[in-house]
């Protein structure tokens, strides 16, 4: 590993604990004017979204809630999925969720996921950010789960939903990033591809 490695990865260190401390300190009625501007754009995407096995993610540390959105559209769409962390280093697995779902906390941070094990290949993933720039580039919490998931099965669409807050200069992508085909903020829909 060179020195420059070290020292873009303490930099997204640093850039990533900031963020997420930001994102949790935006006031509620901030965040609730946000989520509502990024769902209305979502709203926007739904054609893209109608027919297709969508993959979402169960917001934590401030993310962006996309629970009401889904429970709304699903029925719009093929089927959905969320993801359900297998073990560290391993690629997510999607497995099928419904307004119905039992859900149980699994996985390395107790997120809830299906009872039922039905894993399915999402065709579009909304992803959640740390950060992202305007190449499409996402900061993550640094665990690299979806880029070894989007490595693994490449093809999803794929929508990175964050807070325009989370915008960067650049990432400093290195050749295991892979970037957001969209990025959706409280501003609307940029396409990065």
């Amino acid at each position: 590993m060179t020195a420059d490695w070290k020292g873009i990865q303490e930099s997204r260190r640093q850039t990533r604990r900031t963020l997420i401390a930001q994102r949790r300190e935006l006031p509620r009625r901030d965040k609730l004017r946000c989520d509502s501007a990024i769902i209305a754009a979502l709203d926007e995407l739904s054609s893209r979204l109608a027919d297709r096995c969508v993959g979402f993610y169960w917001p934590m540390n401030g993310e962006v809630d996309l629970l009401p959105f889904m429970r709304r559209t699903v029925g719009k769409m093929r089927e959905a999925a969320v993801p359900v962390v297998m073990g560290k280093e391993q690629p997510l697995e999607f497995w099928r969720w419904s307004a119905r779902t039992k859900l149980c906390a699994r996985g390395l941070w107790n997120i809830p996921s299906p009872i039922e094990r039905i894993v399915v290949t999402p065709d579009v993933l909304l992803i959640p950010l740390v950060g992202f720039d305007e190449e499409g580039y996402r900061l993550g919490y640094g665990t690299g789960y979806y880029d070894r998931t989007l490595a693994a099965a490449p093809g999803p669409l794929t929508i990175g939903i964050g807070y325009e807050m989370a915008s960067l200069g650049s990432i400093h992508p290195q050749p295991h990033d892979i970037p957001m085909d969209l990025i959706v903020t409280e501003r609307g829909v940029r396409w990065c591809s």
